[in-house]
């Protein structure tokens, strides 16, 4: 009788956790009706806005203080950075507003002019006289105009462009800072969402936004005492029905916001499933989970159509309630206007003046409330942005310097989730020079000994000290040419393949850089490029292959010179034909150094001077490889296991 293995393959989605019984991400409250009067479809619609309002509330709430995720600052800090940026640059702003104002007050003097021609005619009838030089003038204010015009939106583009630099700089050095392990335990479609579309969005309001408004914001106002001073009675009855529109824009501007971080959320969220999905690819196909994956994006899609439905509505009301405020105040002036004049409280170029008035300024008006919208988007994207920037550091550096190489670890306790400790008590004393290798299975924590012996992470109890000195009070620039951690990631970034070597050092020549190089095999190559030295490689540019890659990094290593190294098998993503290249070089870069080895493949570990055996996050063996053999515990079958 035979028995046939299950197929574990095709039933391994089953031992998913079955969400078909969940609740749908978006309820059914939301949903349009299908049926009804027009009354009832109209009370649903409303149902449904306030609805996605509640909704949305919930998710800005959840956004000032996450669990888990980024968080994201309120409006005083958008404020304050952007306050910060235009302090910075007093005199451009300045400039700024002057020459808008002269542009914008040049422009309000044709409108008088054309009223002064209408008057002259009526009193004169057809022997007017002084024509030439009144439209002399009119031509000579109006390429005036264009001078201040051309000059505003030369500042005003040089001014967005610093700004944007400011903002985008402040940005790439806020991530630089950010603590390794919250950037690793917090959603990464999250932060590539805000690094990427967030930074897109906020430079654009930036670059055009702010200053468009300042724009808008003087034209708006000099028209306002234009129209004043041209006649309080043509001016009142329009600016209050211009008024009328006022609780529309405090809704939005109360109510947009919130509307816009929701949004952003739903990008994230939508980023993060897919960059889950692209990530573990085979394994979703080798598991059988790809409806699911699909399911979960659609479910994302939806959800983030309900945020952008509702921030659509909150646009359309205003939009309705701007465009009644436009286009009612025109009719509003000629009707004051017929009447004053029929009772000679105004004349005929007053009213011509004010109907111009009037006509100009819904442009501006329209203009400000565009602006206005494309900052709060803005301001929505800048406050996720400076949300990265409230990340607690994980350190702080103090002013103590290591006195001397040794790496002392004492009760070393971590968790990645508090309450469950993945390290338990570890103690380890390195001498300087030693080659330590450790082992275990997966999970044990292997990987976690080598972040806290790196000083990537604070333990949750004990330290790691080197020459007496916390691994996490030293600062960055000095733990790293103290200790450094070569994990199996490998990154080449954009530039020269000098300036990816020098990055720990930048102020190494180039014989230093040639030296290193050579150390670790790769000088022959890098002389063959088309630049040598000056080859730019990166995305986009000269390709390097794996190994070479991993050289390069090696080469920084070597110019940041630590006297510590904590390999996390940095070779073991290669492929064999690689790795072997590369033991050369890794060789080379180990001489005269301590090492802490990380070991997946035992025959790592086979060479060390001495083995640590982690199991379930305790040092349950240490000795060398002949001791441990001979000792015949956990480390004798695992060399038994691999070798057999």
């Amino acid at each position: 009788m035979t028995s046939t293995a299950p197929d574990l393959l095709a039933t391994s989605a089953q031992t998913w956790r079955d969400r078909s019984a969940d609740p749908p991400v978006v309820p059914d409250e939301l949903r349009p009706p299908t049926d009804g009067g027009v009354r009832a479809r109209n009370r649903a619609l409303w149902q449904r806005h306030d609805l996605r309002r509640q909704r949305a509330e919930d998710v800005y709430l959840a956004s000032r203080n996450p669990v888990r995720g980024w968080p994201v600052s309120g409006n005083r800090a958008v404020l304050a950075f952007f306050g910060d940026l235009v302090r910075s640059r007093r005199r451009s702003f300045v400039l700024l507003v002057v020459l808008n104002a002269l542009a914008a007050g040049s422009a309000l003097v044709v409108p008088r002019l054309l009223g002064e021609l209408v008057n002259r005619v009526q009193s004169q009838g057809t022997g007017v006289t002084g024509l030439d030089s009144l439209a002399l003038t009119v031509v000579g204010v109006v390429v005036l105009q264009a001078l201040f015009t051309f000059a505003a939106q030369r500042t005003s583009t040089y001014f967005g462009q610093d700004l944007l630099a400011s903002a985008r700089e402040y940005v790439v050095g806020t991530i630089l800072r950010l603590p390794v392990g919250r950037v690793e335990s917090a959603s990464t479609g999250d932060l590539v969402t805000r690094v990427t579309r967030d930074v897109g969005t906020m430079a654009r309001s930036v670059q055009w936004g702010v200053p468009r408004l300042l724009i808008s914001l003087l034209t708006v106002v000099l028209s306002v005492v234009a129209m004043l001073l041209n006649s309080l009675v043509l001016a009142l009855p329009a600016l209050l029905v211009f008024a009328l529109c006022t609780p529309a824009v405090r809704t939005y501007l109360r109510r947009a916001p919130k509307a816009y971080i929701t949004e952003g959320a739903t990008y994230s969220r939508i980023n993060t499933t897919l960059t889950e999905t692209v990530e573990g690819a085979r394994t979703v196909e080798a598991l059988g989970l790809s409806a699911g994956r699909v399911r979960a994006g659609e479910d994302d899609i939806e959800v983030s159509s309900q945020a952008e439905r509702y921030s659509m509505t909150l646009r359309n009301v205003l939009f309705a309630a701007l465009n009644g405020a436009f286009q009612v105040p025109q009719v509003v002036t000629l009707v004051v206007g017929a009447y004053g004049y029929s009772r000679g409280w105004v004349d005929l170029g007053q009213i011509t003046a004010a109907m111009l008035y009037v006509v100009a300024l819904g442009e501006p008006l329209d203009a400000v409330i565009g602006e206005v919208d494309r900052l709060q988007v803005g301001a929505a994207s800048t406050s996720r942005l400076l949300g990265i920037a409230e990340v607690p550091p994980d350190r702080e550096p103090g002013d103590r310097l290591p006195d001397g190489a040794e790496l002392v670890a004492a009760d070393l306790r971590f968790a990645y989730r508090e309450g469950h400790d993945v390290l338990h008590g570890v103690d380890l004393r390195l001498g300087t020079g030693e080659r330590l290798a450790v082992v275990g299975p997966s999970g044990s924590g292997k990987s976690t000994l080598g972040r806290l012996l790196a000083g990537i992470n604070r333990p949750r109890t004990g330290s790691a000290r080197v020459g007496g000195v916390d691994l996490v009070d030293l600062p960055l620039e000095v733990l790293r040419t103290e200790v450094a951690l070569v994990t199996q990631e490998h990154h080449v970034f954009i530039g020269t393949v000098r300036d990816n070597i020098v990055l720990a050092r930048e102020d190494s020549s180039d014989d230093a850089v040639r030296d290193a190089l050579r150390a670790v095999g790769s000088l022959a190559w890098v002389e063959r490029l088309p630049d040598g030295l000056d080859t730019m490689i990166g995305s986009g540019r000269f390709a390097l292959t794996p190994a070479q890659a991993q050289q390069v990094a090696l080469a920084r290593l070597i110019i940041a010179d630590p006297h510590t190294l904590v390999l996390d098998e940095a070779t073991s993503l290669i492929d064999p034909r690689t790795a072997r290249t590369l033991e050369g070089s890794m060789n080379n870069l180990l001489t005269g150094r301590t090492v802490v080895a990380i070991a997946h493949r035992l025959h790592t570990a086979h060479d060390a001077d001495r083995i640590a055996v982690v199991m379930d996050g305790r040092i349950v063996e240490l000795g060398s490889h002949d001791e441990l053999i001979a000792l015949d515990g956990e480390y004798a079958d695992l060399w038994r296991a691999w070798t057999s």
